[in-house]
């Protein structure tokens, strides 16, 4: 797997991994099982909801990695980040959004950066007390930021979302979330900036979706 492009700026360590003697990279490995589905369209057909948000459909005898191309490609390559976002499994999803967020440090404040590293504690460690600890500090955030939005989804990857709840979580709900996070933080960015941080977001999920 390439690694995701260095954050820039002083600050490019303001969110640290959780084991200070290894890089993050190495600290915040994602898990092994990639796609949630194993062609674009049969997850379409398995979340229908993504129609809403990603407007070119996949053909049936399209692979991942030509329709993500073919998305990057087009006047709205935004759609291959939302794409990316429900193609990958849940935790795999949640690191890629955590590597897009952490490479834009001047966009978090405490508050973030607090939710940043029990997202990444969740990905080493994914059990349910740390999912429901990150959920619960998203939850009762002041706004709804980037990295509140990636913890939110962290919620939702599975699972019920509080001891005591034991209704289950629609599918959409964490890609949605991490979606909404990785976009909603590309637009607080100048024209240009918002540009090179998208082809790197896009570049990293190719990344993870060649490994299938």
């Amino acid at each position: 797997m390439e690694e995701s492009p260095p954050p820039e700026g002083p600050d490019a360590e303001v969110v640290p991994a959780p084991d200070t003697g290894e890089a993050a990279e190495e600290a915040t490995r994602p898990p092994q099982q990639i796609l949630r589905q194993a062609t674009p369209y049969a997850l379409f057909e398995a979340i229908p909801q993504i129609a809403q948000v990603v407007r070119r459909a996949p053909t049936p005898d399209e692979d991942t990695e030509a329709y993500l191309v073919r998305l990057r490609g087009s006047t709205t390559p935004e759609e291959a980040v939302t794409f990316a976002a429900f193609a990958l499994q849940p935790n795999m999803a949640v690191w890629w959004g955590y590597e897009c967020l952490r490479a834009l440090p001047e966009k978090l404040d405490p508050m973030d950066r607090a939710i940043l590293e029990a997202v990444a504690i969740w990905t080493q460690h994914p059990s349910d007390a740390n999912r429901w600890r990150t959920m619960q500090s998203s939850l009762f955030a002041p706004r709804r930021s980037p990295a509140v939005l990636l913890g939110l989804a962290v919620g939702w990857s599975g699972g019920s979302v509080a001891p005591n709840d034991t209704a289950p979580v629609a599918r959409h709900r964490a890609p949605g979330a991490i979606n909404s996070a990785v976009l909603s933080c590309l637009a607080g960015l100048d024209t240009r900036s918002r540009s090179v941080h998208l082809a790197r977001m896009i570049a990293l999920a190719a990344s993870l979706l060649r490994e299938n």
